[in-house]
């Protein structure tokens, strides 16, 4: 008798045991999908038929804990990424676009600014350009004095002072050089002429998108004057 007491003692203690590990045991997941032959199939564990395809997670409650993508081949994967490094270069640009476009705006809120700053900038280019024209006028005046200098050796050149000839190599360096100066800056001037107008044909845009379309109102005169008369028969 005791022995059957002690029997059905331990199967409580062991049924007691079963629920209260169902009860912490985590709830298994429920997999779903459409196979490529339009069968809907459900699994406890990921599909292995569905492996190209979307397959759903589902909770016991039958609503979707997650999705999970297709499994992709090494190529598919390699050209997945370089899909999503595009997109990502993409996204990056445009919020760069947006920032540069967010600070043009900023520093000039009108046409008069730009205009303002192109002349400030090409004024600024003059005066370099004024200053390489005073250096080369006086570097030809230098030149034609050296020249005045070398008559005297016209007869026996090799009679002519080394120093004289260390002068006009010099002199034909230094020339050489501004006129070069010169030319690279005709070239700079085209380049802040083709940067103003690459922002000014931007900001057309932006001022264009900034302007609010303001209502028209009547004006005083209509405003003021009164109603026809009434026709008298």
């Amino acid at each position: 008798m005791a022995s059957m007491r002690g029997f059905a003692l331990g199967c409580l203690l062991l049924a007691g045991a079963a629920a209260a590990w169902a009860q912490q045991a985590p709830a298994a997941s429920i997999y779903t999908c459409v196979d490529s032959h339009g069968r809907r199939l459900t699994s406890d564990r990921p599909i292995p038929e569905c492996t190209d395809r979307t397959q759903r997670e589902l909770n016991q409650t039958g609503t979707t804990r997650r999705t999970l993508g297709p499994t992709l081949t090494p190529i598919e994967q390699e050209l997945q990424d370089e899909k999503n490094r595009l997109k990502a270069a993409e996204a990056k640009r445009q919020a760069e676009e947006k920032r540069r476009e967010k600070l043009l705006i900023a520093r000039y809120p009108n046409r008069v600014a730009h205009d303002r700053e192109r002349a400030l900038a090409l004024t600024a280019l003059d005066a370099v350009v004024a200053e390489a024209g005073k250096r080369i006028v006086a570097l030809e005046a230098q030149r034609k004095t050296l020249a005045t200098e070398t008559e005297f050796y016209k007869s026996d050149p090799a009679k002519m002072p080394a120093q004289l000839k260390r002068k006009i190599e010099e002199n034909e360096q230094q020339l050489a050089g501004q006129q070069r100066f010169l030319a690279n800056q005709d070239e700079e001037k085209r380049r802040i002429n083709a940067r103003f107008d690459e922002e000014l044909a931007t900001l057309k845009t932006l001022w264009a998108g900034r302007t609010v379309a303001t209502p028209v109102m009547p004006t005083a005169a209509a405003a003021a004057e009164p109603a026809s008369a009434p026709i008298r028969r």
